[in-house]
């Protein structure tokens, strides 16, 4: 089954020629000589998360095939859920679903095959552009993440990783999140560093206690924990932070700012 784009010329513009020249607007920096084994970048309207977006994309050296990993905003379908077929789209750009690599994931444990859960979810469409942009030819297997429960993440994330080490191929994991929300910048700032420090420790389980004890409203922290076990898994050895913004830095409303952060993981 396709998936067609939902949130076209509300997060980013709605036609082909001006998405394209959007997204170059925003996709800058040449791509690391390390393979990426995982990119963690925002999920917000362009004209806020756009520079941060791009500029970790730009960096990154990606795979050609992509596990795309979000958050489930809308509570729809399974717990995790894997667009398992079809191709997805966004005005000018297409992605076919990697159907190898899902059914791969999905013989382990915690995967379900549904659509469901991500019919309306947008963190992940927004994300396509830019690796459109970026990729001159590439596959996804969409993931979307509503599991609370820690140890179950973490074994979805080991889990996902044993799965791409049995298809022996080259890969890299995207996690799609936004960082903290509705709070002041400086407030953003102070929290978000928090749980961007655990994420740099490449510590999953650190991550996940960091933001909940918090309180920190990272939407896509338990992609992250999930995306973060899968590439300890196979043997991340470094992470660095590539940009950093609020909405605040946009609009100049430092009152209530949702934060944005961009990380690369080799």
């Amino acid at each position: 089954m396709d998936r067609k784009p939902v949130v076209a010329g509300q997060f980013y513009p709605g036609n082909g020629p001006a998405l394209r020249a959007n997204v170059a607007e925003y996709l800058k920096g040449e791509p690391s000589d390390e393979r990426t084994l995982l990119a963690m970048v925002p999920h917000a309207g362009y004209v806020f998360s756009g520079g941060v977006a791009g500029k970790t994309i730009g960096h990154a050296n990606l795979a050609k095939r992509i596990i795309l990993i979000g958050p489930n905003h809308t509570g729809r379908g399974q717990k995790i859920a894997v667009w398992s077929d079809g191709k997805w789209f966004a005005p000018g750009f297409e992605a076919p679903v990697d159907i190898e690599a899902a059914e791969a994931i999905l013989q382990f444990p915690g995967f379900s095959a549904d659509y469901e859960a991500h019919l309306y979810e947008h963190s992940l469409e927004v994300v396509l552009p830019f690796l459109g942009a970026a990729l001159d030819d590439f596959s996804i297997v969409p993931v979307s993440v509503a599991e609370q429960d820690l140890d179950k993440l973490l074994e979805a994330g080991k889990n996902l990783a044993f799965a791409l080490k049995k298809m022996n191929s080259d890969t890299s994991v995207v996690v799609s999140t936004d960082m903290s929300h509705y709070v002041s910048h400086d407030q953003a700032k102070k929290i978000d560093q928090l749980a961007i420090d655990q994420i740099l420790a490449m510590d999953p389980a650190g991550l996940y206690s960091v933001v909940m004890n918090n309180k920190i409203s990272m939407c896509g922290v338990l992609a992250m924990v999930m995306g973060l076990a899968c590439v300890m898994e196979l043997g991340a050895k470094k992470a660095g932070l590539v940009s950093y913004s609020t909405s605040g830095d946009v609009n100049n409303d430092y009152s209530k700012v949702v934060g944005y952060a961009g990380v690369l993981i080799s």
